[in-house]
């Protein structure tokens, strides 16, 4: 029994390219599809730099899994979506993705207690400073240079010689503190 495909000659010589290895057509793809699959994965994690890393990890997905795709099941498009969706849901299940979450509350709160006021004032005379300078010191340290300097977690433990782990652990301990101010 022979399978009709349904789907158009292009796509069907670009899946053959692709399952031939060759690299043109993963551009070719590339600039087709990843508006689509960035926004699809977008939609679900709402953090651009995030949905940058993860239409990557879905392009490295749909290269290496090319071999399984069934043009008979559907079109490269859904196929590719739905990997770029799956890709999205398991990233914010992830126990990385729910610290980060956590880590812009703080953010979101600040911002709302300042938006409701003049935006021109400095943070030092919302009460922000204050409420940080009560933290214990290697706590303050990391929310100093987070919030108030702009470095990310990254950043700030490779500047401080700390464990990754350990800078997002103290952050986390931080925030929930600071929370507990603004309750």
């Amino acid at each position: 029994m022979s399978s009709i495909s349904k789907a158009p000659p292009e796509e069907v010589a670009l899946v053959a390219q692709l399952q031939s290895g060759s690299k043109e057509a993963m551009s070719l793809l590339y600039d087709s599809y990843s508006p689509a699959l960035f926004g699809v994965i977008f939609k679900i994690v709402a953090n651009q730099e995030l949905a940058e890393d993860l239409l990557q990890d879905c392009l490295l997905k749909i290269w290496r899994n090319i071999h399984s795709y069934d043009s008979v099941k559907g079109r490269l498009y859904t196929w590719m979506l739905n990997i770029a969706r799956n890709v999205a849901i398991d990233a914010s299940r992830s126990s990385a993705f729910k610290a980060a979450q956590s880590n812009q509350e703080l953010t979101d709160v600040v911002h709302i207690h300042t938006s409701g006021r003049s935006n021109d004032r400095p943070i030092d005379t919302i009460g922000v400073r204050e409420l940080v300078d009560q933290l214990k010191p290697e706590h303050r340290e990391l929310i100093d240079m987070m919030y108030f300097k702009g470095l990310s977690q990254s950043e700030i433990a490779d500047q401080t010689g700390l464990p990754l782990g350990t800078v997002k652990t103290r952050v986390r301990a931080a925030m929930s503190t600071l929370r507990s101010y603004f309750a």
